[in-house]
């Protein structure tokens, strides 16, 4: 995948995770969960166009590090709002493969870019 297409994809989920907050039941902790789930999984598009603008190897690897930290956070929430009970498992199956898809080549790219440093 390359960077535009993770760019799009980042941003798609951004908005897909938008559209579930918007569609939460009322409630304390809905709410919170919520905005939890916004923050991180708006931010894993805007870290990652972040990385593609570092300007070393290490900006890079740390930006990308961010990245991760957010999707995987974002799959956090998800999951609470699954075992709460707040959202059934089947609303939320694509949007969290879709939070894993990203995570997995986040995590190979920053693997990538530290073995190219060590040589």
């Amino acid at each position: 995948m390359d960077d535009q297409e993770m760019k799009r994809r980042t941003k798609q989920f951004a908005l897909r995770v938008v559209r579930l907050v918007e569609s939460l039941p009322e409630g304390r902790t809905a709410g919170v969960i919520g905005r939890e789930l916004l923050r991180s999984g708006t931010s894993v598009g805007a870290n990652y166009r972040a990385a593609c603008r570092a300007k070393s190897t290490a900006d890079f690897i740390s930006k990308m590090g961010t990245v991760e930290e957010e999707a995987d956070e974002s799959l956090y929430w998800m999951e609470l709002l699954v075992e709460a009970g707040i959202v059934k498992s089947e609303k939320l199956d694509s949007l969290m493969k879709e939070a894993d898809e990203p995570l997995a080549i986040t995590v190979a790219s920053i693997n990538t870019a530290k073995r190219r440093t060590k040589r």
